[in-house]
């Protein structure tokens, strides 16, 4: 985890700095619904390499946004899920939803216009 004189001053700028790529978005909006397994969250997002996800994984669970599990046992098992800390993100990945759903709409209307 950054410290307090690691992050930007900006707050906004700390909260994309945490956020800082479309993977990480896009395992927060699974992992806002129910925990995850590795593998389930590599074919639910197209396109990204299983190195990416590990990496982010471990970027997100470093910043305490994500909690990692470890059930042991073989075939190995760990389960991701949002930590306390992450549950607070909800907000910001909601918003973003209903800006997209809008965004689209406008697009949509102009289209037809």
């Amino acid at each position: 985890m950054l410290t307090k004189d690691e992050l930007p001053e900006c707050p906004v700028a700390t909260t994309f700095n945490l956020l800082n790529s479309k993977w990480k978005l896009l395992i927060l909006r699974n992992l806002l619904h129910r925990p995850y397994r590795f593998n389930e969250i590599q074919k639910s997002i197209d396109g990204i390499s299983k190195k990416v996800l590990t990496d982010s994984l471990r970027q997100m669970e470093n910043d305490g946004i994500i909690n990692r599990k470890d059930f042991g046992g073989f075939p190995r098992r760990v389960e991701y899920s949002l930590s306390e800390l992450g549950e607070t993100m909800r907000p910001i990945i909601k918003a973003a939803e209903i800006w997209g759903i809008e965004y689209k709409k406008i697009l949509a209307d102009k289209k037809d216009a």
